[in-house]
């Protein structure tokens, strides 16, 4: 088949980026033929709240990927579908996160499938964003109707798809990241991110923002920090909140020595070191629908602590191969101490490789075949 994948791709940063290119990957390793059609304008300036929505990356060789969409010009959005409309791929996959980019993907879809050939399936990140917008109301109808079927990442999110529409929708679990390179061994690590060895790591990875709770968490450190001397948190991630705010509560907890805060976004090829210094995984969200860190988390077989929202207890099953808790600083508190103090490591991540199969990229290519039929 002829397949074309709307969305953000390179040179644009980050894990929907990451997911788009490697979900293109897998199509073409199953003989089809495909193209990533992303952004010259994804967000205004303005509306972006990071340093820049750019990576540093050299292009990817192995993938077509076409520079086409504006987000803000209607215009862009007629000459685009024209274009699509006559190419007349098999299936267009609209890769949608927020409201923002509904009156995009509603218009272009709507005038493509004027064809009578070309399917249009939505790849449904969150059909509603944790930061709730007036948009998410105006504009997200306008592109669910504009869809032929969905394949979403969590029951969840089925969910909210069929509060919209009784159109086909299936969910397939977010696949594991598994291009970031070789598990890195504690030791080197630590010795390339200038940490002490010595020492036992949590890590809280990704933006930082409002509802992934790194207040939750550093509330529930503050209560077990005598408990456990040796543990230190890594936060490595970019701030999209006041980081002010967070030092202070560092600060006020008496954390300034426990918590090691590198704000910045991590390139791809420096995730094995976070990840290598790490012994637990933490994500004490307060919203979800499922995380693109725990399939990273996967991948280099580390255990999970979650909090069960969304479809993140879908993924990690407690007690077993990490934690999933309510989203409680007492909560989160007592399974980090019980990790450390039982010494779990071992075991989480035996069941953790065993559960590692189930989250291939051929089992979401399938989704795609699954939901048509």
């Amino acid at each position: 088949m002829k397949i074309v994948i709307l969305g953000t791709a390179w040179p644009y940063r980050g894990g929907l980026a990451t997911f788009n290119e490697r979900l293109a990957r897998q199509f073409s390793e199953e003989g089809h033929e495909v193209e990533v059609w992303t952004f010259t304008l994804q967000y205004p300036s303005f509306l972006f709240p990071g340093k820049t929505q750019f990576t540093s990356d050299p292009a990817p060789k192995d993938l077509t990927i076409v520079r086409r969409l504006n987000s803000c010009n209607p215009f862009n959005w007629l000459r685009v579908a024209r274009t699509l409309k006559a190419m007349a791929p098999d299936k267009l996959i609209c890769c949608y996160w927020m409201a923002f980019f509904a009156p995009l993907y509603g218009t272009i879809c709507r005038i493509v499938r004027r064809n009578h050939k070309t399917q249009c399936i939505a790849l449904v990140h969150n059909m509603f964003p944790h930061e709730k917008s007036v948009l998410d109301k105006l504009f997200a109808p306008y592109f669910v109707h504009s869809q032929d079927a969905f394949v979403a990442l969590s029951d969840s999110v089925v969910n909210d798809i069929h509060s919209l529409t009784s159109a086909p929708a299936v969910s397939s679990p977010h696949p594991i990241y598994d291009h970031y390179g070789t598990r890195m061994t504690k030791r080197e690590a630590c010795k390339q991110l200038n940490l002490d060895e010595t020492k036992d790591y949590m890590l809280f990875f990704g933006l930082v923002r409002a509802y992934k709770g790194l207040d939750l968490l550093l509330d529930a450190f503050g209560q077990i920090k005598e408990d456990l001397p040796q543990l230190q948190l890594i936060i490595a991630g970019e701030f999209y909140e006041d980081e002010d705010k967070y030092r202070k509560q560092i600060a006020d907890l008496g954390l300034n020595d426990r918590v090691v805060v590198r704000n910045e976004f991590v390139p791809d090829a420096d995730l094995r070191k976070y990840f290598g210094a790490a012994s637990l995984i933490v994500q004490p969200y307060k919203s979800a629908t499922q995380s693109g860190v725990t399939q990273v988390a996967f991948h280099f077989e580390k255990p999970m602590l979650v909090t069960n929202v969304g479809g993140l207890g879908e993924i990690v099953h407690d007690g077993k191969m990490g934690y999933a808790v309510t989203p409680e600083p007492k909560a989160i508190a007592e399974a980090i101490k019980d990790y450390y103090e039982n010494n779990r490591q071992e075991a989480f991540t035996q069941y953790l490789i065993n559960e590692k199969t189930k989250y291939g990229w051929d089992k979401m290519t399938q989704a795609f075949e699954q939901v048509i039929k």
